[in-house]
């Protein structure tokens, strides 16, 4: 996949509407009762940015932004104001927010993830895009030194220096952007309608690596 380490315009993001949505497969019967089937393991994230833009140099922006794209060819990072961190979002991330593995004496790399429970139920997602300088780690609730970490912030892999002990539980904090491309072949923008209050639809959807 050809995609470019660089994140759509926060100011842009912040007025767009979407998230996750899962495809599930339901077949209703004679009786009146269903059977669903998941198609899918994971959700797709959708969004539709143009409800972000409010001014003339966003939609600026916005054009220059689509070209050096190449429209639907490059994928590149966007961040879900509803959701960008290991933790609520009023609280900053902690490096005890989110357990991603257990030490077994050998193991070094561990996955980002963030878990989501509702109930008796959850659901855990893999962050492939953290952010550059927010992720922090600890083993058993102690912080573990940055030099003795490494973080692909291409892939979300936390790798240590040395593998940790048998039991030990690996927590991280963090900040994520999810990886989208545009969903569009064409831009239909028009100044005088976007000024007279019509706001174009622009979508853009996850991709995965």
């Amino acid at each position: 996949m050809s995609f470019h380490d660089v994140r759509f315009p926060l100011d842009i993001a912040f007025g767009s509407a979407g998230g996750p949505g899962f495809r599930v497969d339901v077949v209703t019967l004679a009786s009146g009762h269903e059977e669903r089937n998941a198609l899918w393991a994971h959700p797709r994230h959708r969004y539709d940015v143009g409800l972000g833009l409010r001014s003339d140099d966003d939609l600026h922006e916005l054009i220059a932004f689509f070209k050096a794209r190449r429209g639907r060819l490059h994928g590149f990072r966007f961040r879900d104001w509803q959701d960008w961190k290991s933790c609520p979002p009023l609280r900053p991330p902690a490096a005890t927010d989110q357990a991603i593995g257990t030490g077994d004496g050998e193991t070094t790399g561990f996955p980002l993830s963030k878990l989501y429970a509702s109930g008796a139920q959850s659901y855990r997602r893999l962050i492939r895009r953290p952010v550059a300088g927010t992720v922090e780690v600890a083993l058993d609730g102690v912080a573990v030194a940055a030099l003795d970490v490494a973080v692909d912030h291409d892939t979300g892999l936390v790798t240590f220096a040395a593998p940790p002990a048998a039991g030990a539980i690996v927590t991280a904090g963090f900040e994520f952007d999810v990886p989208v491309r545009f969903d569009v072949e064409q831009l239909s923008l028009s100044l005088a309608d976007f000024r007279a209050g019509q706001v174009p639809s622009i979508p853009l959807i996850e991709v995965f690596s």
